[in-house]
């Protein structure tokens, strides 16, 4: 498997669809930025066909240093991304090989 990074994702759409390289990566930001703002005001962000971004409790817990076991912390409750895959992302990875991903 490959890393794919938002520069690679930006060449790609800037190729595919003949805007220029500037304006894809202003557009790939401004979109990340949407995203970002309105999961942190606590909204869920639906990509029919692809998936659905949406904030969960990660509930709190005692953690522990591992340099000082015998010290423990506490973790309180926090917000967290989930991703949601949709069926149509979920039967496309599942259609796939293992042998077609690993030959890359």
């Amino acid at each position: 498997m490959t890393t794919i990074t938002k520069k690679d994702l930006v060449t790609e759409l800037s190729n595919a669809t003949g805007i220029k390289h500037a304006d894809t990566l202003a557009m790939v930001e401004s979109f990340m930025e949407l995203v970002s703002r309105n999961l942190a005001e606590g909204n869920e962000v639906t990509l029919r066909t692809f998936g659905t971004f949406d904030l969960r409790v990660a509930r709190g817990k005692i953690g522990r240093n591992p340099k000082q076991p015998n010290s423990e912390v506490q973790i309180p409750d926090r917000y967290v991304v989930r991703f949601k895959p949709s069926k149509e992302l979920k039967s496309r990875v599942a259609a796939l090989s293992v042998k077609e991903i690993q030959d890359g």
